[in-house]
């Protein structure tokens, strides 16, 4: 079934041809049709229901690469340069404590890039490879990772207010000490990923993955997880208000030990 799966993936992304992070995207997005097939097929689904399903859920693809495909009107009037370093190769670049306010990322090769204490708010990252880079102590406020591979990145001490990673990956990702308030989630990967002692406030993490993720000891304020995956996210000690605590508890999490505000 992983073959089909990875030839639907592929089918889907093929009218836009290649870009630096179409691997890495695929990957991801293969992992978590694969997790929705097995809980379907756990569930007493047989395999023709499960990869109809599993399929459906995907959505459309034009809604990933419709903001990544072409350059927009928007891109073209960002100041000076910016744009630039869309489709550009910098693995390994040090970029560390520039300003990059407004640059344009989008579909570039960043894996291992050192962005540490930069100014990129308002940054563009869609479709873009950036395993393992470092954005510890950045000001990333309003930006935009659409679509992104966020793996092993460090965003420790980094400023994500207001900042959209939808469908992006961030498996083994650091988010100590970062400031997640009104952060966009949607449909991403958190798997195994540390949110211990985070004061949440606004952030969506609606149809996200967050197997095996940690809230420990967090502060929650009208957080969303509408369809988010949290059977196996351990809560323990945070503490919440009465609404995130609801839709919590609508989506079957263990919330056993945690205190309501």
């Amino acid at each position: 079934m992983n073959d089909k799966l990875q030839q639907f993936i592929n089918n889907a992304f093929k009218p836009y041809g290649d870009f630096p992070a179409r691997a890495d995207v695929e990957q991801e997005l293969l992992a978590n049709l694969t997790e929705k097939y097995d809980d379907l097929r756990a569930e007493g689904k047989n395999d023709e229901d499960a990869y109809q399903l599993t399929t459906e859920s995907f959505g459309d693809v034009r809604e990933i690469m419709e903001h990544v495909a072409h350059d927009t009107e928007k891109d073209q009037q960002v100041a000076g340069d910016a744009t630039r370093f869309r489709a550009t190769a910098l693995q390994d670049a040090d970029l560390a404590d520039s300003n990059l306010a407004g640059g344009n990322f989008s579909m570039s090769a960043l894996t291992g890039a050192d962005f540490s204490k930069s100014d990129l708010h308002g940054a563009t990252f869609k479709a873009a490879a950036l395993k393992g880079a470092n954005l510890s102590s950045a000001d990333l406020t309003g930006s935009n990772f659409d679509s992104s591979d966020l793996t092993n990145a460090n965003l420790e001490g980094a400023n994500l207010s207001n900042a959209t990673f939808k469908r992006s990956a961030f498996k083994g990702a650091n988010f100590a000490s970062t400031t997640l308030d009104n952060a966009d989630f949607k449909q991403s990967d958190l798997t195994e990923v540390s949110f211990d002692g985070l004061i949440l406030q606004g952030t969506v993490f609606d149809g996200s993955s967050l197997k095996k993720a940690t809230f420990k000891g967090a502060t929650l304020e009208n957080v969303s997880f509408h369809h988010t995956k949290v059977k196996h996210t351990d809560f323990t000690g945070a503490t919440m208000d009465k609404v995130t605590y609801a839709l919590l508890k609508g989506v079957k999490a263990n919330l056993e030990n945690v205190t309501v505000q």
